[in-house]
Order: structure tokens, then C-alpha cells, then sequence
């Protein structure tokens, strides 16, 4: 693969460094020349600055549009997101697949440096062989990340303190909800790797998921931001695929409705489970309702439903 994820990231953040001041962004250097971009922890952020976010986590090969979404005769705020390089996009780039936890700091790292970091496996799925001379990770939190910390994260990925990016937001933020959100395709293709399936197969991307109102608290946001995608999202994704029968029986597997954690607010699901996302079942974490076309038939075959009881509990309970 010649195309640089990174590199791509790169102009990205670059266009929003230079616009900070109407995206509400707050961008300061290291002293070793890492550059950080707030987003939305003393930041105001907002709705721009989230959108960017995510579209740099996906390295610029996915596009986020918001538009309003209505569910039932209920009209929510919500996004779109698109993708012609769904594997790429998704889970090469835009998977928060990498534990940042060294020296007492702890953020969750997603974005395009983690195809040259290549701490996960699923790397050598995807047929990612990234060249790059500088490094774009997004994380999720609300502590900035030192210098000792980009130091490291630079080292992890071969490259020069003074070439890395740091894009970070907390999750209850407008910023942090709508990164979030807009990770509703990308939980869709996770599942389907998990599940065996060549993802280099899916061609297309489509995704919406409502926008979940934004809570004070962190821990409570992450409730709401997952269900805003267990309950409330639907992604349709155009495949290669042959076989129509094998194709019909793989939808049924991919909603979160399959789990055996199903059914309540993730906030209540993640303090049964004593805050450890590990304990969940992992087949949880998928969007609410998917549906697979082939190319080869053009039909499609389609699981799961919006959950409206659950969004409501979660969102204004």
C-alpha cells in the first residue's frame, strides 16, 4: 500500500492547527517540538472541532456531515459518515486499538499512528505496510499528554518527537460525543473482523448515529456515547460477496442485539461489570441495526433495530 495514512492525518491536522481560533481549538508545542491539539478538555471545542477530529482520525478517507436524524417520529441531532475506504478508514486509522498507558497516564489511542506503532494484530489483516515521516494519534481524555509521554509515543513509532501530533478530547464534551458517534461504521467493521470476515471485502461505508446530550461527567458520557451507537446506530455496507446464504447468516451475527449484555444503558452495563470494559461481552459492541448489500447480487440482507426505550432511558431518563 502506497497511500500514507499518516501523511494524509498530517495536512489534516495541519488545516485545523491553522483555523483554531474559529474551530475553538487550542494548539500548543512540547518542549521537544510535539505539537498537542486541544480539542475540547480547556478548549471550548464544539461541533467543528469534533467533526475534524474524527475525520483525522480516520486519516481523511471517511467524511462526517451532520444532519438531523428521526427515529420513530422522534427528531434527534445526528451524523453521517461515509467511507470508499472502509478497512482503511475504520480500522486502520480510526480504531482506538492502542492502551497509551506508560508512566501513570492512560488515554485510549486511536488515529492513523497506530499503523506505524503496529501494536495490534489486526494490522497484518489489513494489508498495511505504512511509510510516513511524521505520526497523527487522536486520544481520548482529558489530561494533556506530557513530554515524557510523547517522547515515548514517538519512539513507539519511529519517528521524531518534533514530527508526532497529539489530538486529544474528553468524552463529555460536544467534541468528545461527536468522535464518538462518528465511530458508528467502525464498530460495524470491527465486528466483522472479529467474526473472521474479510474486511478488505467491504467497499463502502454508510453509517448515521444520533448525537447523545452532552453529560458533565466522563464516566457518564461514556454511557451515553455507546448507546447513542448500540441502540441508535445503523450502518449499511456494500460488500463483495459470492455467496448470498453465507452472506444472510453473517448479518444476523453483527447487532449489538446478539449480546447477552444487551438491553440496558451501557452506564448500567459498565458498573455491573465494576467499570471493566474487558468483562463485557464483546459482541455487545456494535452498532443497533446493519444491513450488507453484494455487490455480486445487489441484495441485501439486514438485522437488528433501533431501540428507542433504551436511547430514551439513557438520554433523558
Amino acid at each position: 500500500m502506497t497511500l500514507s495514512l499518516n501523511d494524509r492525518a498530517r495536512e489534516l491536522a495541519d488545516r485545523l492547527a491553522a483555523d483554531a481560533e474559529a474551530a475553538r481549538v487550542a494548539v500548543t508545542t512540547l518542549p521537544n517540538g510535539t505539537r498537542l491539539i486541544d480539542c475540547g478538555a480547556r478548549a471550548a471545542g464544539g461541533f467543528e472541532a469534533g467533526r475534524r477530529f474524527a475525520e483525522i482520525c480516520m486519516a481523511g478517507l471517511g467524511t462526517v456531515i451532520y444532519a438531523p436524524l428521526v427515529l420513530d417520529g422522534r427528531w434527534l441531532p445526528a451524523l453521517t459518515v461515509t467511507t470508499d475506504r472502509p478497512a482503511l478508514a475504520c480500522l486502520g486509522a480510526q480504531y482506538a486499538g492502542w492502551r497509551l498507558d506508560h508512566d501513570g497516564y492512560f488515554a485510549m489511542a486511536s488515529g492513523p499512528g497506530r499503523a506505524l506503532i503496529r501494536a495490534e494484530e489486526l494490522y497484518d489483516d489489513l494489508d498495511v505496510d505504512e511509510r510516513a515521516s511524521g505520526a497523527v494519534l487522536c486520544l481520548e481524555t482529558r489530561e494533556p499528554p506530557p513530554a515524557e509521554i510523547a517522547d515515548y509515543v514517538a519512539e513507539r513509532a519511529g519517528v521524531p518527537a518534533s514530527a508526532l501530533t497529539l489530538l486529544f478530547v474528553p468524552t463529555a464534551t460536544v467534541a468528545g460525543s461527536v468522535q464518538i458517534a462518528a465511530r458508528v461504521v467502525e464498530t460495524a467493521l470491527h465486528k466483522l473482523h472479529e467474526l473472521g470476515f474479510d474486511v478488505r471485502r467491504v467497499v463502502g461505508g454508510y453509517g448515521s448515529c444520533p448525537l447523545p446530550p452532552v453529560d458533565g461527567d466522563d464516566v457518564a458520557a461514556i454511557g451515553r456515547t455507546n448507546d447513542a451507537v448500540l441502540y441508535g446506530g445503523q450502518v449499511h455496507l456494500t460488500v463483495e460477496a459470492d455467496d448470498d446464504d453465507a452472506l444472510r447468516e453473517l448479518v444476523e451475527q453483527l447487532p449489538a442485539s446478539v449480546s447477552s449484555d444487551y438491553g440496558e444503558p451501557f452506564g448500567s452495563v459498565l458498573k455491573g461489570a465494576n467499570f471493566d470494559f474487558y468483562a463485557i461481552d464483546p459482541l455487545l459492541f456494535s452498532p443497533a441495526q446493519i444491513r450488507l448489500t453484494s455487490v455480486a447480487s445487489g441484495r441485501s440482507f439486514e438485522a437488528g433495530w433501533v431501540n428507542l426505550e433504551v436511547l430514551g432511558r439513557s438520554f433523558w431518563g
